[in-house]
């Protein structure tokens, strides 16, 4: 039994080395702009035409289960206001997400955030 418990630690520690400092910072940075902490700017432009058709910039998030065709981009407008923008692409429309400004990243630990809020619901009673 000791000597199992031993081989699992040393395989988490084994595994949790795995990940090189580009790819944890790289975590923790997506992790900060699904929080709303980090300043973008979302470029939608025409490939063939080389002009630009929408911008979006401020405190956003790319949505995590968006497709081929659709993108959206969520911002935080003020302490719990949001907007939700939806997307289309195409063969000949495309985006680019910049980071605006440097944001620092631990390379050698993951961030952990407990929300509490998130867990409870928001319960709504309609008639």
């Amino acid at each position: 039994m000791k000597t199992k418990t031993i081989a699992a630690i040393a395989l988490v520690a084994a595994l949790a080395g795995c990940s090189s400092d580009a790819d944890v910072a790289s975590r923790n940075l997506s992790q900060a702009a699904d929080n709303f902490e980090v300043n973008r700017r979302v470029v939608f432009y025409n490939g063939i035409t080389g002009e630009y058709m929408l911008s979006i910039e401020g405190l956003c998030s790319k949505g995590n289960g968006d497709s081929r065709s659709m993108v959206t981009i969520t911002c935080k407008t003020a302490p719990g206001v949001f907007k939700k923008h939806y997307l289309g692409l195409s063969d000949n429309i495309t985006y680019f997400m910049e980071q605006l400004e440097p944001l620092p990243a631990g390379t050698s630990h993951y961030v952990v955030n407990f929300k509490p809020a998130a867990i409870l619901p928001d319960i709504r009673l309609r008639q």
